[in-house]
């Protein structure tokens, strides 16, 4: 079984997205990077969490590869930045954390802080 099955499937990641978003209205280096309007950017990220863990290709088939280095060339992710954003994830998984055992937390941290470094590029 898929970790998008074992935590519900997709509403568990709209509730994972929306904690994000939430958190991250706070931070004034990461936040200016997102639109005003956050509904494409939000469903954008509930279908690549929920098509990377596992379940269906929506992600692929409404927008094609992920390419995450690519998509995020265009924006200056500094260390403050990287860091902004990783605790926004933080502060939306430890909101979900109920939701989730020990292992599939561990890995979801896991991901989140080897993608946010991944992605840094200044």
């Amino acid at each position: 079984m898929s970790l998008y099955e074992e935590v519900g499937g997709q509403p568990f990641f709209e509730r994972l997205v929306d904690a994000f978003y939430d958190a991250l209205e706070s931070d004034a280096t990461v936040r200016p990077m997102y639109p005003e309007d956050l509904s494409e950017a939000k469903l954008h990220m509930v279908l690549f969490l929920s098509q990377y863990w596992g379940g269906p290709p929506s992600y692929m088939e409404q927008r094609g590869h992920p390419r995450l280095r690519m998509r995020h060339a265009p924006f200056r992710i500094t260390k403050k930045a990287r860091d902004g954003w990783l605790a926004a994830m933080n502060a939306a998984l430890a909101s979900v954390r109920g939701e989730l055992n020990d292992e599939q937390f561990a890995e979801m941290e896991s991901y989140f802080s080897m993608a946010a470094q991944q992605l840094r590029n200044v």
